[in-house]
């Protein structure tokens, strides 16, 4: 796009502006003499040059912002708002030109481009003080929130602790035991910095596909991802054990036979069909040769649980939450296994994990729960 021509001779009167947006008029000629429409920033040309070298980049940038401007897009500068911001926070432009390590006339020079890029005056002067205009005021709490959320954007990018909670959005599996997913999201709430976590349960494909679209930072889930599945993600072992075997008072067991025969021709509740779980179920009974007589299948292992205390069979869950379940549902233990390997992975977006939620996740559960 080219620039509008100057409309004036073409004399000492009015210099024909560089490929910058920054120009200055010559001594003794207004601004409007030239159609280059020059910013007026009442300071030498040479400083205006200088300024124009630090905030306006490369040509090529400029021919960016030009585009913006042809597609009637508004564009802010954000030098200039940062600007703002210190003096506003510093209450004048001497403790702002301290801060940041430049000379006053070139703040003054970037808060009076704002001031015409807004239209609207912020800041008026009140003895050696500036104090914010209403406009200020609501240009400055903008400037507040754009300027922290940059901090922290970089605080987390970094790992740093930041001062807002630490939104944690998790998908749990819905085959997943509610005292799993309990005992190994716990630790991400006791870290340092507050944590806001989002729970979210469901079956593990379609959040697996909610981690791929960046909605989750973590699926937690009893399988590892698939081989074929075209998904940039990864799978964390945190864990395995055995399963224990559990019955109300109520359920009666041929206890005259040793564990695992007492088991045969008893009423089980037992998980869906098609999840690892059962899978490994029916394996194992039929290398024990041992032939259960299935009540109930369950997707929800809680609703599973309420049954069996209410004496409706033997269940199964895994060893690592045993004393929970004994305690919460009034439940017994029959006997255990280690022939059949409950695994528990984190699925993430990250080869190496870097969010600290996560990491508190994988850490207990490698070193304390299963460890």
């Amino acid at each position: 796009m080219r620039r509008p021509a100057c409309t004036a001779s073409r004399s000492a009167s009015c210099r024909p502006t560089s490929a910058r947006t920054w120009a200055t008029p010559a001594r003794g000629t207004s601004a409007s003499a030239c159609g280059s429409s020059p910013i007026r920033f009442g300071f030498p040309e040479a400083e205006a040059r200088s300024l124009a070298r630090k905030t306006d980049g490369s040509d090529e940038r400029h021919r960016e912002r030009r585009w913006y401007a042809g597609a009637t897009v508004e564009w802010l500068n954000y030098h200039h708002l940062l600007y703002f911001w210190v003096v506003a926070r510093e209450g004048s432009i001497a403790r702002a030109s301290h801060e940041l390590r430049l000379a006053q006339p070139t703040i003054s020079g970037q808060i009076r481009a704002l001031e015409e890029a807004l239209g609207e005056k912020l800041f008026v002067r009140s003895g050696r003080h500036l104090v914010l205009t209403e406009v200020g005021r609501v240009v400055f709490r903008y400037a507040d929130d754009i300027f922290s959320l940059g901090r922290e954007l970089l605080d987390t990018v970094k790992g740093r602790p930041t001062g807002r909670p630490l939104r944690f959005v998790v998908g749990i599996a819905d085959v997943l035991p509610k005292l799993i997913a309990h005992r190994l999201l716990e630790p991400a709430l006791g870290l340092a910095e507050p944590v806001r976590m989002v729970c979210r349960e469901d079956k593990a494909e379609r959040l697996i596909a909610e981690l791929a679209l960046h909605n989750l930072d973590m699926v937690i889930t009893d399988a590892p991802l698939a081989s074929g599945m075209k998904i940039k993600a990864y799978s964390h072992l945190l864990g395995e054990c055995g399963i224990s075997f559990f019955a109300a008072p109520s359920v009666v067991l041929d206890t005259r036979r040793p564990f695992p025969d007492m088991l045969d021709g008893a009423p089980f509740l037992l998980p869906a069909e098609g999840t690892t779980l059962r899978r490994s179920l029916e394996q194992w009974f039929e290398s024990e040769r041992i032939r259960p007589r299935v009540v109930g299948e369950f997707d929800d292992s809680a609703l599973l649980k309420v049954f069996g205390q209410a004496g409706a069979g033997v269940l199964v869950a895994p060893s690592v939450i045993e004393r929970e379940i004994q305690n919460q549902y009034d439940l017994h233990v029959v006997g255990h296994t280690d022939a059949v390997k409950e695994r528990f992975y984190a699925i993430t977006g990250e080869r190496k994990i870097k969010n600290p939620a996560t990491s508190a996740v994988a850490n207990a559960a490698r070193k304390h729960i299963f460890g």
